[in-house]
């Protein structure tokens, strides 16, 4: 979180059926769906790489990580217009896919409540915390420096 800043902006984005959010100040670009180039032997939710104007990206699917259903799976909607966010994460670069980039969001620090122990089979041990937003529905916020332990960020930047 922003430390003593009461607010701060979330970059939310739609993964399956749900909406989350991570702190713009750990976003470093978004970019539309490009090729992936696979990865032997890499870890089951990793996607592969993309080079990104010279740098070597690796791309995670949270989808996979998280087991959750991808809108592109569906086949609900035509016009889904995924992405990759890139993040910065412990000084590394790492892309994560998502279904539809949703909006920049001010979140007041007093609005974040604790999450759920098991909240739609993401771990709470992901999520940073729960916004409930003006039309009832929820934000989930992550944070991002523990989707990956330090051996398992060691090993995707070492691609």
């Amino acid at each position: 979180m922003a430390g003593e800043d009461s607010q701060f902006q979330l970059v939310t984005f739609q993964l399956g059926d749900e909406i989350y959010g991570v702190d713009i100040m750990d976003v470093k670009e978004i970019v539309k769906i490009q090729d992936v180039r696979p990865i032997p032997n890499a870890p089951y939710y990793v996607e592969g790489i993309i080079n990104l104007r010279g740098e070597i990206i690796p791309i995670i699917d949270l989808h996979k990580r998280f087991r959750l259903k991808s809108l592109r799976d569906e086949n609900i909607d035509t016009d889904i217009e995924g992405g990759f966010i890139i993040l910065s994460i412990e000084n590394n670069k790492i892309g994560i896919i998502i279904d539809r980039v949703a909006r920049v969001v001010p979140v007041a620090a007093d609005d974040i409540k604790d999450p759920p122990q098991m909240f739609s089979g993401i771990g709470s041990e992901y999520i940073q915390g729960v916004i409930r937003a003006d039309n009832g529905t929820y934000l989930i916020m992550l944070d991002i420096h523990k989707l990956f332990n330090p051996k398992e960020l060691q090993k995707i930047v070492d691609f």
